[in-house]
């Protein structure tokens, strides 16, 4: 029902530093710029940055993470040390490094076997839930499958098979990164307005938009279902 991601907005309070410092740290290239709001890209993802201003704002303190090919973890790690204190777990096999960007946003970058340089795209965003069993069945029911159910250490892992979402109770977690609120995101999917009628019931709106339909979820997130291959 649900597939890739699309993007990934960001609340910050000057969208020129911003951008300023994602092109710097991690070469994403700007694709557009105005005063209020600017977009890079991460591969097929875009990373939006957005001022304060009408909803959906962008998300406040937002986890997420973006695969980099494994050949090029080291050269990461040596770059991003001389700035920042990063903090680095292994999941398996693939290690990934963590930092922050200026607006409290924990960045994570996750080794991948795979073609291809730098940033690669969106593997992982996580959102803060007020209460874990409505949410999860929410985003269940929008066609997202569960791999890790921690519901007992506050979080639980779902996935689409190329973005996997976590759950949080709001609490911090690796790196003491906390879960995003209010965040905006996009996400593929074959049928938007049949997989919004699922949900349609349980969301605090539904509401069709030039890209597609955005559903506000319980929580107070923004998804916004876009429609495949556009």
């Amino acid at each position: 029902m649900v597939s890739h991601p699309e993007w990934l907005t960001l609340e910050v309070k000057y969208t020129d530093r911003m951008t300023a410092f994602y092109d710097a740290f991690l070469e994403m290239d700007v694709v557009r710029e105005t005063e209020q709001s600017a977009v890079l890209t991460a591969g097929d993802t875009e990373l939006r940055l957005r001022s304060p201003g009408p909803v959906p704002r962008g998300g406040l303190h937002t986890h997420y993470a973006m695969t980099i090919p494994e050949s090029e973890y080291d050269d990461w790690w040596d770059r991003l040390d001389e700035r920042f204190d990063l903090v680095e777990e292994t999941f398996g096999d693939k290690r990934s490094l963590y930092f922050y960007d200026p607006e409290g946003n924990c960045v994570e970058l996750g080794e991948r076997s795979h073609d291809g340089h730098g940033v690669t795209g969106l593997f992982e965003l996580v959102l803060e839930v007020e209460a874990l069993d409505p949410a999860v069945e929410f985003y269940r029911t929008l066609g997202f499958e569960m791999v890790d159910d921690g519901r007992d250490a506050g979080r639980v892992r779902l996935t689409t098979g190329e973005l996997d979402l976590e759950l949080w109770s709001p609490r911090l977690g690796i790196a003491d990164a906390r879960g995003g609120v209010h965040v905006d995101f996009g996400v593929a999917a074959a049928d938007p307005k049949s997989v919004a009628r699922e949900v349609a019931d349980d969301a605090l709106a539904v509401t069709s938009v030039d890209e597609g339909v955005r559903i506000r979820d319980p929580d107070g997130h923004y998804l916004t279902l876009v429609s495949e291959g556009n």
